[in-house]
């Protein structure tokens, strides 16, 4: 009996964000000076600086900073991927489906070049091209580094950067739902 709980729970520790469907892999690269600057070029609309909605999504993100990692939590107690993007948009009057499988389904496909802070990055941490982690962008920097905020496993709610090797090998896509 002991065997089979302590099994059960290895299994939702290792699947913690995890879900079922499948998406397309994307190839991020650290970009280099030049591209930095056409990157800017590219996202004209992304001056630099946050306003509005996108602003307070990252500030109300930012306060869930430090909070534990609970599977399926989604309070300041502990949270998980996808129940750090609930409430951080819920927070925001928007409401998403809880699961990081359906929140990779809502708003519009964003290109990594394009990504402004508050949209949402989808990672494929067990391999292949299933969906299994969602963060929000936090910044990007003036050499291009894309940096965001989830709710990591072993250390709860942290900001990361895409040009970490784990993160940028599980990259798969990023959406915009503001």
């Amino acid at each position: 009996m002991n065997k089979t709980v302590l099994l059960i729970l290895l299994s939702m520790v290792l699947m913690s964000c995890g879900t079922s469907s499948s998406a397309r892999k994307y190839t991020y690269k650290k970009p280099t000076a030049t591209k930095s600057v056409n990157l800017k070029k590219l996202n004209s609309n992304y001056a630099g600086n946050v306003s509005g909605k996108r602003a307070s999504v990252i500030n109300d993100a930012e306060y869930y900073l430090g909070s534990p990692y609970k599977y399926a939590g989604n309070t300041k107690a502990g949270f998980d991927c996808s129940g750090l993007v609930c409430k951080v948009f819920d927070e925001n009057d928007m409401k998403l489906p809880r699961r990081s499988q359906d929140q990779a389904k809502a708003g519009n496909s964003v290109e990594v070049s394009k990504v402004k802070p508050g949209d949402l990055l989808f990672f494929a941490t067990a391999g292949g091209s299933t969906i299994s982690h969602v963060g929000i962008v936090h910044e990007i920097t003036n050499s291009g580094e894309i940096t965001f905020i989830h709710s990591s496993t072993s250390k709860g709610v942290i900001i990361s950067s895409l040009n970490e090797a784990y993160w940028n090998k599980a990259f798969l896509f990023a959406r915009s739902v503001l």
